[in-house]
């Protein structure tokens, strides 16, 4: 009992140093539109539960019930990634029973899967390029990816021939939303 009265107390300490909020959890539907993994995420001013609170740009992610993929392009600022890292955090927090740095009304999904390719991973001992570390992780989550799971991918198609990448990252793209992956 004691262990449990801790963690609720823990818990609502990080919720209160976070503004933190229970977000609305909903399943997957049982039986699925082909293609569409049936569900709705709805962020509103997510913040990243790691970065300075006072300094942090607050997100939003507001997919409709016929929005289920968001590709985020833009210059080499920072942003997308730490949009990516807010998300795949605030998903993550939610299934495990955490309050979440986001406003009331924010709606997470329960994804069986949480799949990510997020920074660059290449390794001198592997003799992996960055490339190469991408195909590595991408061929790891196109094993798993199903109906059920949210992909969360940085930098898709990076590290090679810029009209390869952007070929193989669209056909990533388009085999995840085929398997109604949420991206």
């Amino acid at each position: 009992i004691l262990i449990d009265l801790d963690l609720a107390l823990a818990r609502g300490r990080y919720a209160e140093e976070l503004r933190a909020v229970k977000p609305v959890l909903r399943p997957f539907p049982k039986k699925m539109q082909p293609g569409h993994p049936g569900v709705i995420l709805r962020l509103f001013s997510a913040r990243h539960p790691l970065l300075d609170s006072g300094s942090v740009v607050p997100i939003d992610v507001d997919l409709d019930d016929q929005t289920y993929a968001l590709i985020i392009t833009g210059p080499n600022t920072g942003g997308k990634t730490v949009a990516l890292k807010t998300a795949a955090l605030v998903c993550a927090m939610a299934q495990a029973g955490l309050p979440i740095p986001a406003d009331a009304g924010s709606r997470v999904p329960v994804y069986r899967n949480l799949l990510v390719d997020i920074g660059d991973e290449q390794s001198i001992q592997q003799s992996l390029s960055t490339f190469s570390a991408h195909l590595k992780r991408l061929l790891a989550i196109l094993k798993s990816a199903r109906a059920d799971t949210l992909v969360l991918i940085d930098e898709l198609g990076a590290g090679t021939d810029p009209e390869e990448g952007s070929a193989l990252g669209q056909a990533i793209v388009q085999e995840l939303l085929d398997r109604g992956c949420a991206l």
